[in-house]
């Protein structure tokens, strides 16, 4: 292998990212579904030879912990020469992948000649793949409620498709052609890197573009133990509680322990719970991902993801747990555990690295999913799914973010309100920062969100809204945050108050406020200035009774 200066180490550096981003505006430009081109929820990476991470784009960093781990999952299964030139290869299954079903990953190898060079690899979340209810029911009990669970399949062989497997995909979908659309957007995404990919190998030569990669990936790791030796040798530990499994359960505990030994960090969930019978239980491989999420948070957070990052961290799960689910466990919604669990692994650490820890944030993706039939469109059957944004916690830098996606999510957005109305028969008639839902503090927690819903045509309603049990909790001295609620409406009759519900029926007229958590605080109330108070209270981000109660400070 040759050697290679720092500056040409720093081109290919920079053209690996540059790939993923190539790629990842690809999917978005091409995509069918709002939840992708408007919402971003897709994630792409691109990997060298023996599926490590090259370079990655910003997107749901959930996607971008385990994209390299499903291939790598398909070579122990079947070996490296399993992967052929013009292959396309679709997988959702959530104890593989870690995720719910809805989560697509394509897979396509990177071939430069007779040699393999890397892999293009993907994850976009598909509205629907044929679950009992529209989207991803609220209520399952079992994985085969949740739609078509595939391993690895050939969609593509040969660079021809697969028409006959293509069409199974269409006919168990109530948005079929919408699939298949965003299918092509992801092997879009993968061609496009698959040109970039052979451009930079064809101007560099192979050896110089691998001898620079063994220096990235020896830099990330080498910095990365760095800053964990920073940290106390020591046993640390948190635990949460889930509200409940999604069907009425008691509250669901999450148990972190992480142990830190020299320059290696390892993160154990034994103590969480066991699988449970409702919906929030996930694959290993994602539980991996989350563990690399809350790493990165407080470990060269600013370093960008690649091969040799990750290198001093175990994680360890055992089975049959919510964490390391196995079949039946339904996991549709597997996400709200792992937010937890980032928040826990932070404050675990937080007496040993005060400096970068920050109070928990709202904690889950608050999910509003509505479906129906659109009369200003012929009665065409339409779902609209959104995550909402809620509070972060407060640092010892300044106040939490208001108003911002949940950490599972980064890059994800929510829908403009204009796209909204005029993709669904629904309208949006208040939107803004909730006042008074971060927690007190030195620095303030971020505020939660609020959104009214009306919709204008009859309707099925589901919900997710989550962490009323473990609110976002402050750290030295700061305050906790607010729970979540929703506000149900329906004509004539009182308000109803609910977390979760599975496909309500609502008629016309109806109205759904969402209310998401804020975020908690850091260090005491009291210490906080009577100026950031009085300004919190002008911007409405705290109201004069909380200005007096929470700060002991009287505004006229």
């Amino acid at each position: 292998m040759s050697s290679v200066d720092p500056i040409t180490t720093e081109i290919i550096r920079n053209a690996f990212n540059a790939i993923a981003d190539d790629m990842n505006a690809a999917l978005i430009r091409s995509a069918f579904t709002p939840i992708i081109y408007e919402g971003k929820d897709c994630s792409v990476a691109l990997l060298d030879a023996e599926a490590n991470v090259l370079g990655q784009s910003p997107g749901l960093p959930l996607f971008l912990g385990n994209l390299e781990i499903c291939v790598k999952l398909i070579a122990e299964r079947h070996g490296w020469d399993y992967f052929r030139e013009g292959d396309v290869f679709y997988m959702n299954d959530s104890y593989m992948t870690g995720t719910h079903l809805n989560d697509s990953t394509i897979i396509m190898p990177i071939l430069l000649g007779n040699e393999r060079i890397g892999f293009a690899a993907s994850r976009a979340h598909w509205l629907d793949v044929g679950a009992k209810d529209p989207g991803a029911p609220v209520d399952s009990c079992e994985i085969y409620q949740e739609g078509m669970r595939w391993g690895p399949t050939r969609l593509y062989q040969k660079g021809e498709p697969r028409e006959d497997v293509i069409d199974v995909l269409r006919r168990n979908s109530r948005f079929g052609e919408a699939l298949i659309g965003d299918l092509n957007a992801q092997i879009a995404a993968g061609r496009t890197g698959e040109i970039r990919l052979r451009e930079l190998f064809e101007r560099f030569g192979r050896d110089t573009v691998l001898a620079a990669r063994d220096s990235i990936f020896r830099q990330s790791e080498e910095r990365e133990r760095e800053a964990i030796r920073e940290i106390a040798d020591g046993r640390y530990e948190a635990e949460g509680w889930l509200d409940d499994d999604g069907l009425g359960s008691d509250p669901v505990r999450v148990q972190v322990n992480v142990a830190v030994d020299g320059d290696t960090m390892t993160i154990d969930l034994a103590g969480s719970s066991e699988q449970t019978n409702g919906p929030v239980n996930c694959g290993f491989t994602q539980t991996v991902a989350a563990a690399r999420v809350a790493f990165k948070l407080l470990i060269r957070p600013d370093d960008s993801v690649n091969g040799g990052s990750f290198r001093s961290l175990a994680v360890k799960v055992p089975e049959n747990t919510m964490f390391h689910a196995v079949e039946p466990a339904p996991c549709a919604w597997y996400f709200t555990p792992l937010g937890l669990l980032i928040d826990l692994v932070v404050k675990a650490l937080a007496p040993q690295m005060p400096e970068k820890a920050a109070g928990a944030h709202y904690g889950d993706s608050m999910v509003v999913t509505i479906a129906g039939k659109d009369p200003r469109r012929d009665n065409q059957r339409f779902l609209m799914v959104e995550p909402t944004a809620g509070g972060w916690g407060a640092f010892a830098g300044g106040d939490g973010a208001d108003a911002l996606i949940n950490n599972v999510n980064g890059n994800f957005k929510d829908l403009p309100v204009e796209i909204f109305e005029n993709k669904y028969p629904v309208l949006i008639e208040k939107y803004g920062i909730r006042i008074d839902s971060g927690g007190a503090g030195e620095h303030r927690g971020g505020n939660g969100a609020f959104r009214q819903y009306l919709l204008q045509s009859d309707a099925r309603l589901s919900l997710w809204f989550e962490r009323s049990v473990s609110t976002a909790w402050g750290l030295f001295g700061g305050g906790p945050g607010a729970a979540p609620d929703v506000i149900i409406e329906k004509p004539g009759e009182e308000p109803v108050h609910c977390l979760k519900v599975n496909s309500l029926a609502l008629p016309a007229g109806t109205r759904v406020t969402t209310r998401t958590g804020g975020g908690g605080g850091y260090g005491p109330p009291s210490k906080r200035s009577g100026e950031a108070v009085a300004q919190d209270a002008a911007n409405e981000y705290v109201s004069a009774d909380a200005a007096r109660t929470r700060y002991g400070l009287a505004l006229d």
